[in-house]
């Protein structure tokens, strides 16, 4: 039973609340698009097919993350975390300075279809429309899985000192996966009228304070006023993103041509290559994808940002805000930097 909530509670509940609405939306605008267009019981055996999968991880790996040492656990996710959580707020920043387009459900939905329309009715198994049953499947199982990791990690962490926070993130996930399926079928399309990339960014901006906290603290670094000190990281976070926004809506204005980044990537294996190839290739890829994303200087940066404060010692608490400040600024300033124009 959840007793009366503190701030942080609340921080959690929103946290995880957001996050997983922002991926059941992307979930259900991918399910009805299969459905529509191709076939409705295909694709609820992929429906069922993916949350089954989910389910088999969480009871795998529950228990053996939860015994995990204690600061070993907090170094791990708040890694993990800080990692995940830049991407977002990378892209989200990216998107309101006019950089990257902002995110569409509606035109998502329209390409998925245009796409499943092409694609020939095949059976397999006891499945009748191969198509639709992998469609719905992998878009429960990938977005599924960014649910369950914010679950676990935000649950887990803080179930030590705070017995009910597990409780509290498992409810906000069903109530935003709940909520976010009944309203996509009810209207029965995607629902574009969320304000899903205010939510990406909000969501990216908490993601990364937490990060920041649990993994400073998992590398030994001792917080002033311990939880509070949360009360002074999320606004710290967003007065980076918003000095980060203003100051490359000033390079966007000017219209140039960004230049290409060349940096060293992990691909994913091609349609030419042998089966064992592109199943491996592709489990590794999705993983890489999955935490690293499009710019492995983030990731370094935040082990290099975990060895030295931990070198330092635990007065050293500063330094992890400082390097996502450093590393977010340094990135997006890389990633629309304007080509060279020959004279």
């Amino acid at each position: 039973m959840i007793h009366s909530l503190s701030g942080n509670d609340i921080a959690l509940f929103v946290s995880v609340f957001l996050a997983c609405a922002v991926e059941a939306v992307e979930a259900v605008t991918i399910i009805l698009a299969a459905g529509t267009s191709r076939d409705w019981r295909s694709t609820f055996q992929g429906v069922i097919s993916g949350l089954v999968v989910l389910a088999g991880l969480i009871v795998i790996l529950g228990p053996s993350i939860e015994n995990l040492p204690k600061n070993t656990l907090r170094l791990a996710v708040g890694g993990l975390l800080l990692v995940f959580g830049m991407q977002w707020l990378r892209k989200a920043i990216l998107r309101a300075s006019g950089f990257k387009a902002l995110h569409d459900e509606d035109k998502i939905f329209k390409d998925e279809v245009e796409a499943a329309r092409k694609v020939a009715k095949v059976s397999r198994f006891a499945v009748s429309d191969w198509y639709a049953f992998t469609l719905s499947f992998k878009g429960v199982l990938l977005e599924g899985l960014e649910v369950v990791f914010i679950v676990v990690t935000f649950g887990i962490i803080q179930k030590g000192s705070n017995p009910q926070a597990f409780a509290l993130a498992i409810w906000a996930a069903a109530i935003a996966v709940v909520l976010v399926t009944i309203a996509g079928f009810a209207i029965h399309k995607p629902l574009s009228k969320v304000p899903e990339n205010t939510m990406k960014f909000v969501v990216g901006t908490l993601l990364t304070s937490f990060g920041i906290f649990w993994g400073a603290e998992g590398a030994g670094a001792e917080w002033p006023h311990q939880d509070l000190s949360l009360l002074a990281i999320i606004p710290f976070v967003l007065l980076v993103s918003f000095g980060l926004i203003e100051l490359l809506k000033v390079r966007k204005a000017k219209n140039l041509p960004v230049r290409k980044l060349n940096l060293l990537t992990f691909s994913e294996p091609s349609k030419d290559s042998s089966l064992l190839i592109r199943w491996v290739g592709g489990f590794l890829y999705f993983w890489y994808d999955f935490i690293i994303g499009d710019d492995w200087r983030v990731a370094a940066g935040v082990v290099a940002g975990f060895f030295a404060l931990h070198a330092i010692g635990a007065s050293s608490w500063w330094l992890m805000p400082a390097v996502v400040a450093l590393m977010l600024g340094f990135t997006l300033l890389e990633a629309t930097r304007p080509a060279k124009v020959a004279s």
